[in-house]
Parts: C-alpha cells; structure tokens; sequence
C-alpha cells in the first residue's frame, strides 16, 4: 500500500508568466538534500521558455528555498542572425558514480517570443550541479562523434537510467533531416559516457516510431528487477515496450488496463516510480471528469504497473495531486530509496483552444500556479 504526501513548494504567478517543468533530484544525506529545476513560461506565446531556475532543500523535502536563478549558465544566450538559445525540458538527476547532479534537456531558438529554427537544428542539452559548491555549470551540448549527430535530436522531458560503470541510458527523440512542419520523430536509447563534466554519445539502440502523429516523442526509461521498461508519447495514445539490455526494445503498444480498456493518457508524458517490490507508472488520462482540461492532462494518476503483460492494475490507480483547472502533464520523478519517490508538478495555467493563454479560465476550478511535491512511500517497508 501506498502513502501519498503532498506538500506545496511555491504558489502564486502574475498572469504573464508561469513556473512549468518542475523536476526533481535527490542528493543522497541525513538530512538528504533536494533540488528542483524549473522555468518560466510566457501565457500569450507558444512553449516561449525563459532561464532554469531551481528550489532548494536542505532537510529531505520539508522546506524549500528559491525560486534560484541562473542566468549565467542556464540563461537564454545570444546566438547568430539574433536568435536567443533557450533550455528547456531539464530533468535532473542524481549520478552516484560522479557526485554530481546531471541535467538534461534541449534547447530551443527564438525571434522575440516566437519560436525559430536555427540552422544546425537541436541537441540535447546538460549542465552540472556540485552539491559540495552548491553551483551549476554552464550548459553545453552532447557530444556526439563527427557526422553522428542527427539533424534535431533532444533528451527533453525524459527519464534516464545509470548503469554501474557511470554509463548513462539516455533516452532521447531525433528527426535526420529538416522535413516539413508536420514531422514524424524516432525515439531511441542511447549509451552514454559521462566522467562528471563531459556527457558523450556512445551508441543507440532501437529506433522506435508511428507513420502517424509526431512519432513517438518524450520518451522515459525504468530498470526494474533486471528488466526495462519504456513508455513513449504519441499524439494518439502512450505506448510501452521493454527490453533485456535497454537498448534493444520489442515494438512498442499502447498502455491499457487489466482488463483489456485503452488507459486513454495521450499526447503527453507518462514516468516510471520503481520500489523495491513494485513498478508503478505516473500518467494522465481521460475519463476522469476533466474534460474542461486542455488534453486531459491533470488529475496526475499513480498506479502499480504488471511487468508481465505490460498493463496497469485499474484497482490500484489513486489521484497523486488533483485537478484544479491547470494542467499537469509536464512532471518528474526522483528516486529517494528502494521504497521512496518524489514526484514534482507545477499547475501549467494555460488552457484549452480558443482562449488558450486566459489564465483566470484555470483560476475558475482553483489553480494558481502551485508547485507541488508528492512524497510517495510503500507501507510496510
């Protein structure tokens, strides 16, 4: 059984922006000490995304300190043509075997607050956090071997697994070739070598996609009990597949309960919550009297997961952090122990066409922009 606690970081915007892609990491203590990146988003334009910013925690989660801003390293910079570059979609995580906290995303390139291509197209990002300085480093992009690097390629809004030896199971989504403006994207795995500082591409595996929608985008990465687990976004549905090395993957179907039922979460991210015992997913989903928000994306579900048939227990699924208007589809997951996770969210306070960028229509059902922090324990253990 499970046990939720929910706690509130930060609350409060000033309807022309507000916090989204809130995502934590847990740097191992007594007390542990916590981290959450985070990013403004501008209401009247489309994904216009300001510098990283981060909330601290110096006593395993009970009390936060920030917003942290981080112009300097995690700031937009000042590119060719006046572009602006921009992070965006960080997730960070703790890497046992450096000591050190890596985050990775992508970037983006902006005319004002329009969005732009850029002519070496997209990486993923990283940048570094030292938890003995308390600092991040400068963003840098991943390094890939000469003529390796597709022409867009970014590990935004995943979830990465470490391997023993300090390597990194990074999964990322890439299109080759610059191609239309209805693209379909290509999700992989890929080994990378990091040393504390440097993130570099080794190889991939899989190359996973749908003829229709984007593809499969924004995919997440679990290693539970010797076995992976991957879920991928597609407009039409979230799929899952697994794999024995991670790399190598079986083709991918769409999530659906026991009992045979679509699970109805599309168009947006699922993640993986690992215990010791248990592989839980954190997903949205229709049918959950929230037609009123944009995707369907809040209330955020948690349920246990069967590693078998690659379904999710129905009898198991309860509101990890409620629906109030905004969406929440854009979320993170640290793992604090065998028996304890941390899920971040905050309320995106965008909503549905037509008047999509009219924040007050989210006031109406009680969002404001709330950060929160979902501690989850398995009881018993």
């Amino acid at each position: 059984m499970r046990k939720i606690e929910l706690l509130t970081v930060s609350k409060g915007y000033d309807r022309k922006t507000c916090w989204v892609h809130a995502r934590p990491a847990v740097v191992p203590g007594d007390p542990a000490f916590g981290i959450i990146t985070t990013q403004k988003l501008l209401l009247s334009a489309d994904d216009c995304f300001f510098e990283i910013n981060d909330f601290r925690s110096e006593d395993g989660g009970k009390t936060w300190t920030g917003p942290n801003q981080q112009p300097e390293t995690l700031g937009r910079k000042l590119r060719e043509n006046g572009l602006q570059e921009a992070l965006a979609d960080f997730s960070p995580m703790w890497h046992a075997a450096t000591g050190v906290v890596l985050a990775t995303g992508l970037n983006g390139f902006y005319r004002g607050d329009e969005q732009s291509r850029y002519p070496d197209g997209r990486r993923t990002k990283y940048s570094v956090f030292d938890p003995k300085t308390r600092t991040w480093a400068e963003a840098r992009s991943l390094e890939f071997p000469d003529g390796k690097a597709p022409f867009i390629e970014g590990a935004g809004c995943t979830q990465r697994v470490d391997l023993p030896d300090g390597n990194i199971l990074l999964p990322t989504y890439f299109r080759r070739e610059a191609v239309g403006d209805a693209p379909v994207f290509v999700s992989t795995v890929m080994r990378c070598r990091f040393d504390g500082e440097t993130l570099s591409y080794l190889e991939h595996g899989s190359e996973l996609t749908l003829p229709h929608g984007r593809g499969f985008v924004e995919p997440s990465l679990a290693c539970w009990q010797g076995r992976y687990f991957l879920t991928l976004r597609n407009d039409a549905a979230g799929y899952v597949t697994d794999s024995a090395d991670g790399l190598h993957f079986a083709t991918p179907k769409p999530w659906i309960f026991d009992d045979g039922s679509e699970l109805g979460s599309y168009n947006t991210q699922q993640k993986w919550v690992t215990f010791q015992d248990e592989l839980h997913l954190v997903y949205t989903r229709k049918g959950a009297n929230n037609d009123h928000v944009m995707r369907h994306r809040a209330p955020l579900f948690i349920a246990q997961v069967d590693p078998d048939r690659l379904c999710v227990l129905r009898d198991t699924e309860e509101v990890l952090v409620p629906e109030r208007g905004a969406r929440l589809g854009n979320f993170g997951v640290a793992q604090v122990s065998e028996n304890e996770s941390w899920v971040t969210v905050s309320e995106w306070m965008q909503t549905k066409l037509p008047d999509w960028s009219d924040s007050t229509i989210c006031e109406k059902y009680g969002s404001d922009n709330s950060l929160f922090l979902a501690k989850i324990r398995l009881l018993g253990c």
